[in-house]
């Protein structure tokens, strides 16, 4: 019989495999596999427990957020293999380069962060900045991409570390926007404008469903006989102490909050409603509106879109969702079921900034999309620049080649719309033509223009004649 000592070191041996099978897995999970470096989930379950010990022996911690600058064009230039390659050099170079107490960290991309002790923040920030700026050997070719950082301390900034977090964002946002200095500190500056984006939070939350988010209109004109034949629904907050506010001043804010679908769902239904009776009567064709990822990026976004249709008395070929076609192809065969249900229920399916992306040809092909809008860094010269004129001039053929219709946004000057018509643009939006207008403005010229058959004509005919 078998020694009851050998079967108990057998046991023990089967518990210390066991333990270390454990250990692996955890560590694994702890680990980015691509920089062997602690990933996020670990990172912010470390984040909490070193402040917490920070907290308990009044020392301080620094936080600093890196992202390197150039990586994009990189992945474009070399390809992703290039790109992991350096990502697994820089954490290599951060590992190496940590100092006594110091945690590195990969977020997640091009973005890593350091857990420091050290109290000299300027002067470790300067350090990493300097790491990270020296060349890198990519596939035999000498790699600069460069690094930016931002940093929060603690207890000093913060006193957790959700804000912690939140201000080294904000202080690396503040020098990836604004050029310069390669580093940042969160600072007074910084702290108004938190304060700022959280009374903006509460007010805008407050906002939504007290009716002060509504839809404004701008015109599409029709190329060929000057009159308004669309309009694009754009959200405005009428905001009740510091007036009229543009997109740009709530919609990023919005994003970060998980706000937008409410947003967008607001501004689509009190757009739809009154538009309807413009439509019925004739005095448009169509009503244009945003789709925003998020939304496109929802699997019940389709069926939710043609439930709220239903509940105003616009038809559904009179409605055009715009798509980007960047995050159109983030889920490719989610944004073509959307796509396809849309399509089938007789709404009309536009491509937003064509001309930008890689993919805009394959995209008509393969996709039930019957509008493309060329996006306005191509309409800027387009009456300058012989180069960039012949280019639209073909992109225009090839949409029209595939039946699609063409709308030029971003109309500013004469000469772009004179070009455009000749061109065989369909249809044209932009200043030269009218801004954005709220819905009884809006309506008091599509009244007067049907009174007066031809006066968006005139402009473009009088000063084509003039010229």
């Amino acid at each position: 019989m078998p020694d009851r000592s050998d079967n108990l070191a057998e046991l023990q041996a089967r518990v210390a495999e066991l333990e270390a099978e454990r250990a692996l897995h955890v560590r694994l999970a702890q680990t980015d596999s691509l920089t062997g470096l602690v990933n996020r989930g670990a990172f912010t379950e470390a984040l909490s427990g070193r402040l917490a010990a920070a907290a308990a022996d009044g020392s301080t911690l620094a936080l600093f957020v890196i992202d390197l600058d150039r990586f994009k064009h990189l992945n474009d230039t070399l390809g992703h293999h290039a790109g992991d390659l350096l990502l697994a050099e820089v954490g290599e170079r951060l590992r190496w380069n940590a100092g006594p107490g110091e945690l590195v960290a990969r977020l997640g991309g091009d973005e890593f962060a350091v857990i420091s002790p050290a109290a000299d923040v300027a002067r470790r920030a300067q350090e990493l900045v300097s790491v990270l700026g020296q060349p890198h050997d990519i596939y035999g070719r000498h790699v600069a991409p460069g690094a930016s950082v931002g940093v929060a301390v603690f207890p000093g900034d913060a006193a957790d570390a959700s804000d912690l977090q939140r201000f080294a964002d904000m202080a690396l946002y503040r020098v990836k926007t604004r050029g310069g200095r390669r580093w940042s500190a969160f600072d007074a500056e910084l702290r108004a404008e938190n304060e700022r984006r959280r009374t903006l939070e509460a007010e805008l939350r407050r906002a939504i469903p007290a009716g002060e988010i509504e839809p404004w209109f701008q015109p599409v004109i029709d190329s060929a006989g000057g009159h308004i034949v669309g309009v694009e629904v754009l959200a405005r907050w009428r905001h009740p102490e510091q007036g009229l506010l543009a997109p740009a001043a709530f919609v990023p804010i919005a994003e970060e909050l998980g706000l937008i679908g409410r947003i967008d769902e607001a501004v689509f239904e009190a757009a739809c409603a009154l538009a309807a009776p413009w439509v019925a009567e004739g005095l448009i064709e169509h009503v244009s509106c945003n789709v925003s990822p998020r939304d496109l990026l929802d699997p019940a976004f389709s069926r939710k879109l043609i439930q709220r249709l239903a509940r105003t008395d616009l038809p559904a070929t009179a409605l055009s969702v715009e798509i980007t076609e960047t995050f159109l192809l983030q889920d490719l065969a989610l944004s073509r079921r959307h796509i396809e249900r849309l399509a089938a229920k007789g709404v009309n399916i536009a491509l937003d900034d064509f001309g930008t992306g890689y993919s805009n040809l394959r995209a008509l092909l393969h996709l039930p999309i019957q509008t493309v809008k060329l996006d306005r860094s191509l309409i800027d010269d387009v009456a300058h620049d012989a180069r960039v004129s012949r280019l639209v001039g073909s992109m225009l053929h090839a949409a029209r080649a595939l039946g699609v219709s063409i709308v030029a946004e971003g109309v500013e000057e004469q000469g772009q719309a004179l070009f455009l018509r000749a061109a065989g643009c369909d249809r044209m939006q932009g200043y030269l033509f009218a801004r954005p207008m709220p819905a009884p403005e809006l309506e008091a010229r599509l009244r007067a223009e049907t009174a007066q058959p031809l006066p968006r004509a005139h402009p473009l005919r009088r000063r084509a004649r003039a010229g």
